[in-house]
């Protein structure tokens, strides 16, 4: 049976892929940002994970206000990201682990969570900048001499195609754009039955969980540059010492203690819930502000 190796949680942030463009990694702003992933790509380099299911929210590139399902699951042989208007430089396409992905999306209907199934899927930077904040040799590698290859549509794509990812990939699409959303207990129970579909799928692969998103932060409206920043530090230590604390919450309660976008926070909470009940952690980080929001990375490895 599959093994999951551990969980990955990551804020998402659009400018995080303006810096990795511009190469400002080690620019002042930015250093204690960055910095804290060279623990997480030392845990990679030992875990060496075959396949990653990334549980993330589409920001409208994929699914807009118009067609918005609350869960979704990827089944596409690949998965190209393309503009959103922020300026983000396209990464090499995603290779899909379809085999996984049919066998999670069997898994959740069983345990009847009503999927959106995608055999076509574009993913955005809440998918690609973590992917890329996981493997950055992989997303800024310098394309051969002619520049960035037309892929279509007007899109720009590296070449190399996805063999440049050393990992294949399953999406989990969450709703928390729009009302009605799901709680945050649903989401930390999608994540328990996916880590029951990874664990009895027939496969000798190494598995990693991602959730991404996050932490605290308000976009618009009157609290715009809202941060919480002992909330956000309480929930992070929760993943460890209680990981379903933030499920006594309703979307509304967390929207008013980490702000409109704050809710992002159910990524991470699925992805948990993934894991199971003991997990060691591995590094944590917490800084602020990068754009207008709370940044976080915590690496949990799974335990027995």
């Amino acid at each position: 049976m599959a093994d999951i190796i551990g969980g990955v949680v990551t804020s998402h942030v659009p400018a995080i892929g303006r810096a990795i463009a511009k190469n400002l990694q080690a620019d002042p702003y930015w250093a204690p940002f960055f910095e804290g992933y060279a623990p997480l790509h030392r845990w990679i380099e030992k875990s060496k994970p075959d396949v990653v299911v990334v549980i993330y929210n589409d920001h409208g590139l994929n699914f807009f206000l118009d067609k918005m399902p609350t869960f979704a699951v990827g089944a596409a042989p690949s998965y190209t990201n393309s503009d959103e208007g922020w300026g983000i430089p396209a990464v090499p396409a995603f290779t899909g682990q379809q085999a996984l992905s049919w066998h999670i999306i069997n898994a959740l209907i069983d345990e009847e969570f009503d999927l959106t199934t995608c055999q076509e899927m574009l993913v955005d930077h809440a998918f690609t900048l973590p992917m890329a904040l996981c493997w950055p040799d992989q997303a800024t590698a310098e394309p051969p001499q002619g520049g960035l290859l037309p892929s279509g549509g007007g899109r720009e794509q590296r070449p190399g195609g996805a063999d440049r990812w050393p990992v294949k990939v399953v999406p989990v699409c969450i709703n928390t754009a729009q009302f009605p959303m799901p709680s945050a207990a649903r989401c930390y129970k999608l994540g328990e039955a996916i880590g029951r579909a990874i664990r009895s799928w027939n496969s000798d692969e190494r598995v990693m969980v991602m959730g991404t998103g996050g932490l605290s932060h308000q976009l618009d409206g009157e609290r715009a540059g809202f941060i919480n920043r002992e909330f956000d530090q309480q929930f992070m230590q929760s993943m460890i010492d209680d990981p379903k604390w933030a499920t006594q919450y309703s979307i509304p309660q967390l929207v008013e203690k980490t702000g409109t976008q704050g809710v992002e926070l159910v990524m991470w909470l699925a992805a948990r819930g993934a894991l199971g009940e003991q997990v060691k952690e591995v590094t944590r980080n917490y800084h602020i502000p990068i754009s207008n929001t709370a940044a976080g990375l915590m690496v949990l490895e799974t335990q027995g």
